[in-house]
């Protein structure tokens, strides 16, 4: 059935539009237009705003519950309807340093989950293959270099569900960091102790991500650039930061926008 969606305040990510509709057909925006096609059912937004829904590529609980301290689908429900509530409509719930039983319980919980709601896209594995100097938050105990038969079991299973992994490559052997880059899943940098050469040589691999700017990497500064620099200085490299002011201050955040910012 065809629906227009009239009376609204439409952002479409580039532009702010006034005066036009948006056609739906199936579940799909068809087009935004001035005209109301025959036939369709009409939505009055009233005067309501309309944007894009935002994707959180690394969100850890909901209101109630915490991902990784309560595997289990009520905690995703529960991080899912949070994430909805606030514009979110696609989330990749995040496990933190776990140990191996967790980590696969999570991928099973993710994978039967996300075939009931489509909007938990997978799942991001946050560690436990981290550097220990840079940990943060995870328990020291969890962190661990990878063993080839786990780091194969995890990639086996994990097909098609761990979309995202934040690694301290360093941690790595060579032909263990190929067998990740081979299996297709995201590789991010985080939580890691490498400087600006090291940095650049991975992402010169294909790794074009970083968890999360400035936090658990090494800084930049005049004469070594760290993480932080070299992610300033390769264009392909993506910088998620989070937004709270706990964080980063927001000038960095700011001069960080200043330096990815897609021109």
């Amino acid at each position: 059935m065809l629906h227009t969606i009239v009376n609204a305040v439409i952002f479409t990510g580039e532009e702010v539009l006034r005066g036009c509709n948006i056609v739906i057909e199936n579940n799909k925006i068809l087009e935004v237009s001035n005209e109301i096609p025959d036939n369709a059912n009409i939505i009055d937004a009233g005067g309501k705003n309309i944007a894009p829904t935002f994707i959180d590529i690394q969100p850890n609980g909901g209101y109630d519950l915490y991902f990784s301290k309560e595997v289990s689908e009520a905690a995703l429900e529960d991080m899912y309807q949070a994430s909805l509530d606030h514009g979110t409509g696609y989330i990749l719930p995040t496990l933190i340093s776990s140990d191996f039983e967790t980590i696969l319980k999570a991928i099973d919980v993710v994978k039967s989950f996300k075939q009931k709601q489509p909007g938990v896209l997978g799942m991001h594995l946050e560690g436990p293959f981290i550097n220990v100097k840079k940990r943060g938050a995870h328990p020291a105990h969890i962190i661990r270099k990878p063993t080839d038969d786990e780091l194969r079991e995890i990639i086996r299973l994990g097909k098609d569900v761990i979309k995202i992994i934040t690694i301290a490559p360093e941690v790595f052997t060579d032909a263990q960091l190929q067998m990740l880059l081979d299996s297709g899943i995201i590789i991010s940098i985080g939580h890691t102790d490498i400087n600006y050469e090291q940095a650049q040589f991975y992402f010169s691999k294909g790794i074009t991500l970083v968890t999360h700017l400035y936090n658990a990497m090494n800084q930049m500064g005049h004469r070594e650039c760290g993480l932080v620099g070299a992610t300033f200085d390769n264009k392909e490299v993506y910088a998620p930061i989070i937004l709270d002011g706990g964080h980063c201050h927001y000038a960095a955040a700011r001069i960080a926008y200043q330096q990815k910012k897609i021109s």
